[in-house]
């Protein structure tokens, strides 16, 4: 079994710790052990970044640190919010020397800039690519119209760097899922913002961005959608009810982790999955699609 160091980050390990568990399982049964980082801090998310500069990659550098003391040459990191300020904070350290030396004068654990850095999605491509998936399916997910949700955090950065091969139009995750059965639509929505943690502090404006998302999913005849993003995953989950009463939205539909069907179509536990732990109800549609019994 090969090993790739794991970077959960704070909604792993929160309010998204369903998702924590099933990457671990689906890697495991892929045959890739995610060892996770010892005593890794939060990535600074957005709210640093905005702040202090220096703090932000400060934080990235010191999870960096810790992870190439673990000689190993790449790191996942399912977190879109983590993925993207751990990749910034990377480039940072490489196009600024100087910068790299002040933060590792304060690091026990020095940054060399050796480790790869993928989001959850990069690790799953070259395994559905070269057949790995496909070998280890034992349940079809057939016939599943799902609408592939990237969010905006994965895609686009505020830097030269970007890490899909369509910032507009990424289609990897409808690759991956292919492959197990599922038939992704194509639809106007995949990289639009959920309003992220305006949920909170800005909960109309939230509610209406996600209003859209719906509407447009269910037009193109979306039974699901999947995701890789813990905060797009929470929101579409949890407020789905009430955006969906206020705009006048009949349908619901389930909001699954990519790890969620792809664990299905291993042949994992549902409940061992934890997807029986969604605000809308995610078990019933599987049962309904004879994808589990």
């Amino acid at each position: 079994m090969s090993k790739i160091a794991y970077f959960p980050g704070c909604s792993l390990k929160g309010t998204s710790a369903l998702y924590d568990v099933q990457v671990k399982m689906v890697l495991k049964s892929l045959g890739i052990e995610a060892v996770e980082l010892k005593n890794w801090n939060c990535c600074g998310a957005t709210s640093v970044a905005k702040e202090d500069h220096i703090m932000a990659v400060s934080f990235a550098a010191r999870n960096l640190g810790i992870a190439e003391k673990m000689n190993l040459d790449k790191m996942v990191i399912p977190c879109s919010a983590c993925y993207s300020r751990m990749i910034l904070g990377q480039n940072a350290l490489k196009e600024n020397l100087d910068l790299k030396s002040e933060i590792n004068e304060s690091l026990s654990a020095s940054v060399r800039n050796s480790i790869e850095i993928l989001n959850l999605i990069e690790v799953l491509l070259p395994l559905a690519l070269d057949g790995t998936i496909k070998a280890k399916i034992v349940r079809s997910l057939a016939g599943l119209k799902a609408a592939c949700y990237y969010g905006c955090m994965l895609t686009r950065f505020p830097s030269k760097f970007s890490s899909m091969e369509n910032s507009e139009n990424p289609h990897y995750m409808e690759t991956i899922l292919s492959v197990a059965g599922v038939k992704p639509i194509d639809w106007g929505y995949k990289t639009d913002c959920c309003g992220a943690s305006a949920s909170v502090n800005d909960t109309e404006t939230s509610l209406r961005l996600m209003s859209h998302i719906m509407k447009d999913a269910v037009a193109r005849g979306a039974e699901c959608f999947v995701t890789t993003c813990p905060f797009c995953h929470l929101n579409l989950d949890a407020y789905q009810d009430e955006f969906c009463k206020k705009y006048e939205i009949k349908q619901r539909l389930p909001v699954y982790f990519i790890t969620e069907l792809l664990g299905i179509s291993l042949g994992l536990n549902a409940k061992k999955l934890q997807i029986d732990r969604h605000f809308i109800d995610a078990i019933t549609p599987l049962w309904e699609q004879e994808i589990i019994e």
